[in-house]
């Protein structure tokens, strides 16, 4: 028989932390209860910081950060509490959360990169006399 999770909440730095307990892993139901919760407090009781209790969490469903960063785009700050290595060395862990402090994450997405709009033409074709001793070189590693 499945047991009831149960979420805490702990009031902590101005932000709503959100607590589930001991578990490592979450699954669908981990993320639906997250989901709910957080759609309770963001959208019932405005809440517009939010904290997630990472302290015991080794394994993430894909949805998670997705989850969060659609919170974040709508204004909400989302920062991530006592997240174990692993999920500190979750790609998108780095590319997308900067430290406050040893144990706290904020969500704060760099900007892109700025590319060229365009890129030259001449610049684009490989000089011929490269090109040529490019197949020689080719041609003397087959031998």
């Amino acid at each position: 028989m499945a047991s009831k999770k149960f979420l805490q909440l702990i009031p902590d730095d101005r932000f709503t932390v959100l607590n589930l307990g001991d578990m490592e892993i979450w699954d669908g139901a981990d993320m639906a209860l997250l989901r709910e919760s957080l759609t309770r407090l963001i959208k019932a009781e405005k809440r517009r910081r939010i904290g997630i209790d990472m302290s015991h969490v080794k394994y993430i469903p894909s949805g998670f950060f997705g989850m969060l960063f659609d919170w974040f785009e709508t204004g909400v700050q989302i920062r991530l509490y006592s997240p174990q290595p692993n999920v500190r060395r979750m790609l998108w862990f780095s590319q997308f959360f900067e430290a406050i402090s040893p144990d706290c994450f904020a969500l704060a997405p760099k900007p892109p990169e700025t590319f060229p709009m365009e890129y030259p033409l001449e610049a684009s074709r490989p000089e011929r006399g490269s090109r040529l001793e490019s197949k020689k070189l080719v041609a003397r590693a087959a031998r």
